[in-house]
């Protein structure tokens, strides 16, 4: 096998596998992990995420399951205007990452 070949193969499963990590959890799943407790409710979620930011206004929400956590994304825009991301931790609420959009 030609190097350039190998080095395509190697690439593409990387790619298979870093994506197979991350996945995107459906209303069904997400409302079934709610209501076993697994994970917070979005209410919670959702003032947790506020809290950082008052005044702010949500856009946008994701559950994801990223090896093997679950992460509630949401964008926010705050009072002035200004877009935050920000990610959950959904089975606690810790604040995992909180940064201005660019």
């Amino acid at each position: 096998m030609k190097t350039t070949h190998k080095y395509l193969l190697i690439a593409s499963l990387i790619s298979l596998a870093v994506s197979a990590q991350a996945r995107d959890l459906g209303p069904d799943e997400a409302l079934k992990l709610r209501d076993s407790g697994t994970i917070q409710s979005f209410e919670k979620l959702n003032e947790l995420a506020l809290a950082q930011h008052p005044g702010g206004v949500i856009r946008e929400t994701e559950l994801e399951n990223e090896w093997g956590r679950y992460v509630y994304q949401l964008e926010v825009v705050d009072a002035q205007g200004v877009e935050w991301d920000l990610e959950l931790d959904a089975t606690n609420g810790q604040i995992l990452k909180n940064h201005q959009d660019d």
